[in-house]
């Protein structure tokens, strides 16, 4: 991947990459509820993305959310949780 992604350290759970928009407050929603469950991810704020990035950015998403909304966090290349639902989040990270 060739995405340029941000780190937040934390417990580690697994892979977690979230992709995010700079401007989203689901967005921000879910980064804060990632730090209070003190997990480590990786984000993209893809609108920061230059345009190949963003388009590169956005064939993951669609991979993982046909419908290409935010947030959208994949979980070891494999489980999807989109947008900001904080029950499954908290499933998933044990809380």
């Amino acid at each position: 991947m060739s995405i340029k992604t941000k780190h937040v350290d934390g417990d580690d759970k697994g892979k977690v990459m979230l992709f995010a928009l700079s401007t989203c407050m689901w967005c921000r929603k879910t980064k804060a509820l990632l730090q209070d469950l003190n997990v480590e991810y990786d984000y993209a704020d893809v609108d920061l993305l230059d345009s190949e990035e963003q388009d590169e950015a956005i064939s993951l998403i669609k991979k993982f959310n046909s419908s290409g909304g935010f947030p959208t966090m994949v979980i070891n290349d494999s489980n999807c949780i989109r947008g900001f639902d904080e029950d499954k989040i908290k499933e998933v990270f044990g809380k």
